[in-house]
């Protein structure tokens, strides 16, 4: 859902965006403020996706307030006055709407913002995928690893072992959380207790897994719940 909000000074231009934004179901109506200043306050305490901003407004326009933002959603700015457009758009807004807002217009507008806001949801995946470290609070400090110096996790109740070539790193911490951490293209929970490292296993036996630890065999139960999951991940890996 993109959380929306929109800002204007008269009542009856709030009435017809939000009679529109309730007609697209990948908008949610977030908010409705009537000056700058109360739209302000609520995007600098909530998340907005993407505002819908009159320019003429009281105490301060709809332009002073996106330039007043460090990091400002997405904006589509609605106005009567055709000459603010090239300000409008040096703000990179998404699109300018130019009142009375037919609503074959306003769906125009809103496919931009979906097209952006797709784009940028792309960037920041990519953006993941191209970590490869983790920090660990341990000892009362915060332990950086690269993914692949990991080997395996064990859980024990509410600690984790983290298992590498050289080290044994205990984290105060649930295997729920941290697997919801670890990058799946790397990891995949086998058993209640352990986390293991696919590029780290040796060999996979029917009920367990083979890995070695400073040169030696250390066998992971594969757990019933677990093995179908495992299994068709293993099978794309297979030739």
């Amino acid at each position: 859902m993109i959380r929306t909000l929109i800002i204007d000074d008269e009542p009856l231009a709030v009435e017809i965006l939000e009679t529109y934004v309730k007609q697209i179901p990948e908008l949610q109506l977030h908010g409705k403020c009537y000056n700058a200043i109360d739209a302000n306050r609520l995007i600098q305490t909530e998340a907005v996706d993407l505002i819908f901003a009159d320019i003429q407004m009281p105490q301060m326009t709809g332009i002073e307030l996106m330039r007043s933002l460090a990091n400002p959603p997405l904006v589509i700015f609605t106005t009567a006055y055709p000459e603010f457009a090239v300000e409008g758009f040096e703000l990179n807004a998404v699109d300018y709407l130019l009142k009375p807002i037919a609503f074959d217009r306003f769906l125009k507008s809103v496919n931009k913002a979906m097209s952006k806001l797709g784009s940028l949801e792309k960037k920041n995946d990519k953006d993941l995928e191209r970590q490869d470290f983790i920090f660990v609070k341990a000892d009362k400090k915060l332990v950086k690893l690269q993914y692949d110096e990991i080997l395996f996790i064990e859980g024990l109740k509410d600690y984790v072992i983290i298992y590498t070539d050289n080290s044994r790193i205990v984290t105060l911490q649930t295997m729920k959380s941290l697997e919801e951490k670890l990058p799946e293209q790397f990891f995949v929970r086998v058993h209640r207790s352990y986390i293991v490292n696919l590029e780290k296993i040796n060999s996979i036996h029917s009920d367990d897994i083979e890995m070695i630890v400073k040169g030696q065999a250390k066998q992971i139960p594969i757990g019933n719940n677990y093995a179908d999951h495992f299994n068709k991940i293993i099978s794309k890996k297979r030739i």
